[in-house]
C-alpha cells in the first residue's frame, strides 16, 4: 500500500477487514494512506471515528467479522450487527447507538446469566440507571461467547463479551455475583422487583433437528456421543469420528478444524447439498468447504444420520433414503439447541401458587427464550432494557420481534 501512495499524488484509501482503531490511526500517521474505508466497522459503531478523536478507545464496539450485517442482502431482511443492536432500529424504534432513556422507576433488576443476552440487558440497564444485580453460574462472564470464542477461528467472538464486560465494570449501579448457580428460593430471596432469565440453551444429544423431527431411537453408547457443548467443555473423542450437521451454519465446521488439528479422522455428513450452507449468507460457504478439503475431512452431503451402535454410523440418502454404513468411534451431534428454562417455568409455577413475594416480572430473554445467533441473543437483552417501564408504540411491534422476545 505504501507503494501506490508513492505513485500517485491522489488520496489512497484502503479497506479490507480494519478493526483495531490503532492500526488505523497508525496506518493514517504513518502515511501509507490518508483515509481507511471501515465498513463494518462503521455498522458496529457508527461513532467510531469520534471516538478515536476523543481518545475513547475503550468505548468502541469493535466489528467482530461475523458478516451478519451481509445476511439481510441475501435474506431480504433488516441489517442487524452482533456488536451493535441499534442498526436498522434508528427509525423504527428511535433507538440510537449512544444514547438511551434514563430508568423508568427506581425498581431494582436481577439479571440471571452473563452470557451474550444477560451481559447486553445489564449494560443498557446500568446506562439507564436501574440498580442491576447479575448472577452468573460460572467464575467468568460471557457465556456461549466465551466457550465459542474458543474454537478455531473464532477469537473475534470474545469481543462480544469484553466490550460489555468492560463497560459494566465502569458502572456503579450493577454488581456482579460469581458461581451463583440460583434455585426459585434464592431468586425470591432476592426480592428483585424484576427478574430476568438469561440462561441460555444447549445443545441435543439425541440427533433431532431439521431433518430428524423426532430424534433417534438407535444413538449410543452415551459416551460415544458428542454434542458442541461437551467439545467446548474440553471432552474430545479419541479415534475417528463422524461429525453430524443439521445446523448449517458455523458450529460443524470449526468442530471439524479442532479434532483434524488433534490427529483426529473426521468424516463430515451433512442431509443439505453442501457444508455450511447458512454460511452462504454470511459469503463464507466456499472458504469453509475448502477449508474442510484441505484439513482432510471426508465430506458427504445429502445424507443423514440414522443410527449409530459404538463402531459403526448409518446414514441415508436424504432424496433415495438408501442407507450405507460409515465406520468410526465416535459421533458429534451439531443439530438444534433446547433453552435452558426450567428456572423460568419454576418462578412462574412458583408466583401462580402464591409465595411471601412476587415480583412485578419474570421475563425471559435471548437463547432461554428462543436459541438463535449471538446477534439474537444481543438484540433480545438490549431490546428488553430499552422497554423496561417505558410506553412501547404497538405499531412498532411487530410480529417476527415475537421470536427475540416474550414478555412471559
Amino acid at each position: 500500500m505504501s507503494y501506490v501512495k508513492s505513485i500517485t499524488s491522489k488520496p489512497v484509501v484502503t479497506v479490507g477487514r480494519f478493526t483495531s482503531p490503532d492500526t488505523m490511526v497508525s496506518q493514517v500517521n504513518r502515511g501509507i494512506v490518508d483515509f481507511i474505508g471501515a465498513a463494518r466497522p462503521s455498522i458496529a459503531d457508527p461513532f467510531l471515528p469520534k471516538k478515536i478523536e476523543e481518545g475513547r478507545i475503550d468505548e468502541i464496539r469493535e466489528c467482530i467479522g461475523c458478516n451478519i450485517c451481509y445476511t439481510g442482502d441475501a435474506t431480504g431482511t433488516p441489517i442487524r450487527c452482533t456488536q451493535n443492536p441499534t442498526i436498522s432500529e434508528e427509525w423504527r424504534r428511535g433507538w440510537h447507538p449512544e444514547k438511551i432513556a434514563p430508568q423508568g422507576s427506581d425498581a431494582n433488576v436481577l439479571v440471571i446469566g452473563g452470557g451474550p443476552a444477560g451481559l447486553e440487558a445489564t449494560r443498557a440497564l446500568g446506562r439507564r440507571g436501574y440498580h442491576v444485580m447479575l448472577a452468573e453460574a460460572q467464575h467468568t462472564l460471557g457465556g456461549r461467547v466465551s466457550r465459542e470464542s474458543e474454537l478455531p477461528g473464532l477469537g473475534e467472538w470474545a469481543r462480544v463479551r469484553n466490550y460489555r464486560v468492560h463497560e459494566i465494570q465502569n458502572l456503579p449501579n450493577v454488581d456482579v455475583y460469581f458461581d451463583n448457580l440460583m434455585d426459585v428460593e434464592h431468586v425470591l430471596a432476592v426480592e428483585a422487583k424484576h427478574i430476568v432469565i438469561a440462561t441460555g440453551a444447549s445443545w441435543l444429544a439425541d440427533g433431532r433437528g431439521l431433518y430428524n423431527r423426532a430424534g433417534l431411537d438407535e444413538l449410543g453408547p452415551a459416551e460415544q456421543v458428542f454434542t458442541p457443548d461437551d467439545i467446548m467443555a474440553g471432552h474430545l473423542p479419541r479415534g475417528p469420528t463422524l461429525i453430524y450437521d443439521d445446523d448449517h451454519y458455523y458450529m460443524g465446521n470449526v468442530i471439524a478444524e479442532l479434532l483434524r488439528n488433534k490427529g483426529i479422522p473426521v468424516t463430515l455428513v451433512t442431509p443439505v447439498v453442501m457444508v455450511s450452507t447458512w454460511g452462504d449468507k454470511t459469503g463464507e460457504q466456499g472458504r469453509v468447504q475448502r477449508r474442510m478439503m484441505g484439513l482432510g475431512v471426508d465430506i458427504v452431503t445429502s445424507h443423514a444420520l440414522v443410527a449409530f451402535n459404538g463402531s459403526e454410523a448409518e446414514i441415508e440418502c436424504a432424496y433415495t433414503g438408501n442407507r450405507k454404513r460409515v465406520e468410526v468411534e465416535a459421533v458429534v451431534t451439531v443439530t438444534i439447541r433446547a433453552p435452558n428454562d426450567s428456572l423460568f417455568q419454576e418462578l412462574r409455577q412458583s408466583m401462580e401458587t402464591g409465595g411471601d413475594y412476587q415480583p412485578d416480572s419474570v421475563t425471559r430473554i435471548g437463547d432461554c427464550l428462543t436459541p438463535t445467533i449471538i446477534a439474537g441473543a444481543v438484540f433480545s437483552g438490549h431490546r428488553y432494557a430499552r422497554e423496561l417501564d417505558t410506553d412501547v408504540d404497538p405499531d412498532n411491534r411487530m410480529k417476527y420481534d415475537r421470536v427475540f422476545f416474550d414478555d412471559g
